[in-house]
């Protein structure tokens, strides 16, 4: 029988490019499409554990466009983008924070679950992403 074993972020960004700069990860949109599935992910968590039992949500793109906003990011991208892009930039940033610990999924389950905006609490979480996250 298979053993198995914990999945730790820390094993996983092998296959993740190294980025030089902010801009590089936001504007990146295959990590965005990792990062969608990421971040519904951790929504749907956070949900779960505020209401006290499963639930399954989507994010919707209007919030982590007022997101990426609010959380003073949109000076790192190209003009004239759609709150579409804005949102797969604000996936491309969360997805790219947890692969290289910057930030874990409890931290960021438990910063969703406390605020009941969805725009506020992802702001909140990508201020501290954009914080914390650095580049060799």
């Amino acid at each position: 029988m298979r053993r198995w074993t914990a999945l730790k972020s820390e094993s996983i960004p092998c296959f993740v490019k190294t980025h030089r700069n902010l801009t590089e990860v936001l504007t990146d949109h295959k990590l965005a499409s990792l990062g969608d599935a990421y971040v519904n992910f951790v929504y749907s968590l956070a949900l779960s554990k505020r209401s006290g039992k499963p639930r399954g949500e989507k994010v919707k793109g209007e919030a982590l466009a007022q997101a990426i906003k609010k959380a003073g990011l949109r000076e790192y991208l190209p003009s004239r983008m759609t709150r579409h892009i804005l949102a797969d930039a604000a996936e491309s940033l969360m997805v790219y924070a947890w692969l290289n610990n910057f930030v874990t999924l409890e931290e960021s389950v438990t910063v969703l679950a406390e605020i009941d905006d969805a725009a506020e609490g992802f702001s909140e979480l990508l201020a501290a992403i954009k914080n914390r996250i650095t580049f060799s």
